[in-house]
């Protein structure tokens, strides 16, 4: 139950970028979902990537988590493509990519 929770949060998540109103074209979808596992590819004509992993560790456990990563890329409204990669695990959501704001290091 975990598992399809976390799992549909995240693809929400990585698919949640600039909404188009013209027809766009599905070019490839490739989705793989395993009881323990997933793995998944969609591109669109619009230059909308995604590519997301993940897997449960430690099933059963006290310290079970699911592992997620991906990267998700689209064209903004000024011709750039932007992209995301990032992972998702027991220490959260975990972002990076060129556009967004870096939190300032932790003075000792």
């Amino acid at each position: 139950m975990k598992f399809a929770i976390v799992f549909a949060a995240l693809f929400a998540l990585a698919i949640a970028g600039p909404v188009s109103h013209d027809n766009v074209d599905t070019l490839r979808y490739d989705n793989e979902v395993g009881p323990e596992s997933h793995d998944s590819n969609l591109e669109t004509s619009d230059g909308t990537k995604i590519v997301s992993h993940g897997v449960l560790k430690d099933a059963g456990t006290d310290h079970e988590a699911y592992n997620h990563q991906g990267s998700y890329s689209y064209v903004g409204d000024d011709g750039v493509t932007y992209t995301v990669n990032y992972v998702a695990d027991e220490n959260g959501f975990q972002p990076q990519g060129a556009h967004l704001p870096v939190a300032p290091e932790a003075a000792h």
